[in-house]
């Protein structure tokens, strides 16, 4: 006897595969698992390998019954498959699927495993389905990161009071926080937790307004405001206002010291100033003696002839008067410093002047600000006009290029790129103008994907037709039951046009009256394919430009 594999053996069999009864298809159970049966399990209900309850039972042509799994598992275990019963061999293509028997397995009544607090017997085949729903099976709570197991009756109330991760609102920001972390959130980063203040005030602020509170606490320690004139006291700002009040005198006699010195120290610049004043008129006459002096040399010079006593005496003067230049221009700077510092009127006049021009720019500021508004919300406005202008514009470009004869010539420009929209997913079909059977007909148009869709997708273009909502809908015969005739037009004038004629399906909700805006598109989804489109054989595509026509037969339609 040839040997088979377990595939082979199963095709032998017949039903010998796993396979579910239409009849029973909810009703089931999980083998291998100690059942509580309400009668005592006959020994006809049990496999006669593993005498466990049967599951998907089968029957061999000896009389036995084994489950499915089982049955496979004898043929695996052993070239040719014995009967542990009997011993006799099990031939595959005696063995069936016991459906008689499996029904009586399902219907046999047990207990529920969570007896004796649940009291409830159903059929083994709707165990599971009892469990899922039992009140005292133990099941695992639903929050995220909770371990715990729980009495499905205790579930809810687990839930509500007692899981440590379930969400509750911090009563000081509202925000929802898991309880666990809840305490941490409100010591750490709840923002409107109240807090003491750092500076042991006694006051109770939010989290968030600490620094605002520090800015007027009490207990901040503070230099008085004297402090420039000497006044060393550092001290909590309730008791500084004291100290000031108490230590008025005081700060005045610093105040006036300060000043005093600083009278002094004016005084004291003031006879420098006329000191340098003097030496530098000093100096200015020197200069001009040495002047005078050089001059008579190169006279000299001019007249004795002895060129080398003359240079030695010329280098000799020409050294002293750059040195004298150096003392003058030292000195110069020097007292423009000492006037800059002194003369303060002009400086402070030149303070006021630029205070008046800083004035007089916040104003122009706030001017600008104010038109600058103004000026945004006339933009808005001429927006708002632009946007009405150009959607009258479509329309009325719409209403002039829209017919009333049931034929429709559609122009699609741009066919690269909005080809390439369709392919990136962006647009991925586009809609004709509408046109109209007649002045008060259907109100159709024509719908393409440029890249295919359904079968055509990436191959093809696709072309559809679509009934839209109209006025006159009311008035009209539905469903729509006209020809229909789609085309691609050859632009090269040898009428090559590409062509196809459907008859509307009265059964089909594309043709009934809409009840949106538009009805599901009509068509090919192969309409024709892009090789043959975009060959540079045929001229379907010029100047980057297709057209397609759309007629409808109005042969047997009445006119209102």
């Amino acid at each position: 006897m040839a040997s088979l594999t377990s595939a082979e053996y199963g095709s032998a069999s017949g039903d010998f595969l796993p396979q579910n009864s239409s009849s029973y298809i909810s009703l089931d159970f999980e083998p291998n698992i100690d059942y509580q049966f309400v009668e005592q399990l006959e020994e006809r209900y049990k496999c006669a390998s593993c005498h466990s309850v049967l599951h998907n039972p089968h029957q061999t042509g000896c009389g036995h019954r084994f489950c499915e799994n089982c049955i496979l598992s004898l043929r695996e275990l052993n070239t040719v498959s014995i009967c542990p019963v009997d011993k006799e061999i099990i031939k595959p293509k005696e063995v069936f699927k016991d459906n008689c028997c499996k029904r009586e397995v399902l219907n046999l009544q047990v207990f529920c495993k969570n007896a004796p607090h649940c009291a409830a017997k159903m059929i083994l085949g709707r165990y599971q389905d009892h469990l899922l729903q039992c009140l005292f099976q133990s099941v695992q709570c639903s929050n995220e990161c909770c371990q715990e197991r729980i009495l499905r009756k205790d579930l809810k109330n687990h839930l509500e009071l007692h899981c440590q991760f379930r969400e509750e609102m911090c009563p000081f920001c509202n925000k929802d926080v898991v309880i666990i972390d809840l305490q941490n959130h409100k010591e750490q980063f709840c923002p409107n937790y109240p807090v003491s203040c750092p500076n042991n005030c006694l006051q109770i602020i939010t989290r968030t307004k600490v620094n605002e509170h520090i800015s007027v606490c009490p207990e901040v320690e503070q230099e008085c405001a004297y402090k420039h004139y000497g006044c060393p006291v550092k001290d909590k700002r309730s008791n500084l206002k004291k100290h000031e009040n108490s230590a008025l005198r005081e700060h005045m006699l610093l105040v006036l010291e300060r000043n005093s010195r600083l009278e002094e120290q004016i005084f004291d610049l003031h006879k420098n100033l006329e000191l340098k004043e003097s030496k530098i008129q000093q100096l200015s006459e020197t200069v001009k003696k040495f002047e005078k002096e050089f001059r008579q040399f190169v006279q000299l010079f001019g007249k004795n002839g002895n060129l080398l006593a003359s240079t030695q005496v010329l280098a000799s003067h020409i050294d002293k008067s750059a040195w004298l230049e150096t003392q003058v221009r030292e000195l110069l700077e020097l007292a423009n410093q000492q006037e800059n510092k002194l003369d303060l009127k002009p400086l402070i006049n030149t303070i006021d002047t630029i205070k008046q021009k800083i004035t007089l720019l916040e104003t122009y500021d706030q001017r600008l600000v104010t038109l600058e508004g103004q000026t945004n919300r006339h933009d808005v406005h001429i927006n708002v006009h632009k946007a009405q202008l150009n959607k009258n514009e479509e329309r009325f470009k719409m209403l002039e290029g829209t017919c009333y004869n049931g034929k429709l010539i559609w122009k699609v420009t741009d066919y690269k790129m909005k080809k390439k929209e369709a392919t990136e997913g962006r647009t991925v079909s586009i809609f004709s103008q509408p046109f109209y059977t007649s002045r008060c007909g259907y109100r159709l148009c024509a719908r393409a994907y440029l890249n295919g869709d359904g079968s055509g997708k990436g191959t093809h273009l696709s072309l559809y037709f679509v009934v839209m909502k109209g006025e006159f809908d009311s008035l009209l015969q539905w469903p729509f039951k006209q020809r229909v005739t789609m085309m691609l037009l050859d632009q090269s004038g040898k009428k090559n046009h590409i062509t196809e004629i459907f008859k509307a399906d009265p059964n089909s909700s594309s043709f009934k009256r809409p009840d949106g805006e538009m009805n599901i598109a009509s068509g090919c989804p192969r309409f024709v394919a892009h090789s043959t489109l975009e060959s540079t054989k045929n001229t379907y595509i010029k100047e980057d430009t297709l057209f397609m026509k759309v007629v409808v037969d109005l042969s047997d339609l009445e006119d209102l």
